[in-house]
């Protein structure tokens, strides 16, 4: 006689189901994470680098090393639909320095309808408000242009202690004139070293090459700068290049209104 076959209770059919349902949904959490936290890199000849076409906002950071610039052909340059959006351009360092391609760059990106940033290069030593008077006396901000960047990256042996009074200073001065909170931009050890908790408050733009999925720092970011060696046609020099952390909404709302 054949054996009858068991049949399974409702119960344990209950717990079956809700154990597929559980694995299921651990499953597709995992998968959502590593996805989230995985960046796709993508060889781009004609820019000479990888880069993360997770990010769809990209743009470059240019000074006098980047000698003169052609931003037509920069603005031009489209390859397979990844083009740049925005250039961050050196203003101003320590007291009264002012780069000396800084006027033409600001307007000719403009011109060409590029998405502008400006930046000051800090140097630890010098006055943080008076550095930030030198930054305000060379750059005009319009509607549609990038929060200021304060770039800092060295100590030049000053004191951590001396160093964030100085760098406080200087984004004190800055968001009282220009009514946006300034972008700190460094990279991720000197970050975590000598800024920390105390400006996580501020928007960073954050330095990190060679990285096979995201900056590795714990606390938000906006801006990555992956790489210092891109090719771009109207320039002469390797560039840095930077992705915008957020689709084109994101970076519409962080512009000066």
């Amino acid at each position: 006689m054949a054996r009858k076959k068991k049949k399974i209770s409702g119960w344990k059919a209950l717990l079956i189901m809700t154990g597929l349902m559980l694995l299921c949904a651990t499953v597709i959490y995992g998968y959502l994470r590593w996805k989230a936290y995985h960046v796709h890199f993508v060889r781009y000849t004609a820019f000479g680098i990888d880069i993360p076409v997770n990010y769809t906002v990209h743009g470059i950071d240019v000074s006098h090393h980047q000698d003169v610039i052609d931003w037509e052909e920069v603005k031009r340059m489209n390859v397979e639909n990844m083009q740049l959006s925005f250039a961050f351009i050196k203003a101003t360092e320590g007291l009264v320095n002012v780069d000396k391609l800084f006027k033409r760059n600001w307007y000719k990106a403009g011109e060409q309808g590029m998405t502008r940033g400006a930046y000051h290069f800090f140097l630890a030593t010098k006055s943080g408000k008076k550095q930030a008077e030198n930054f305000i006396a060379q750059v005009t901000l319009e509607p549609g242009d990038l929060p200021p960047v304060l770039d800092v990256e060295q100590l030049y042996g000053v004191k951590p202690k001396d160093l964030r009074i100085r760098v406080q200073e200087w984004l004190n001065t800055i968001e009282a004139y220009y009514k946006v909170k300034p972008i700190i931009y460094t990279n991720v050890d000197f970050y975590n070293q000598y800024l920390g908790e105390a400006f996580d408050e501020y928007p960073l733009w954050v330095a990190h090459y060679l990285q096979p999925n995201q900056p590795r720092i714990k606390r938000p970011w906006i801006f990555w700068q992956h790489s210092e060696t891109g090719k771009v046609n109207g320039i002469s020099t390797r560039v840095d290049f930077n992705v915008f952390n957020g689709d084109s909404t994101d970076f519409s709302k962080l512009l000066l209104n």
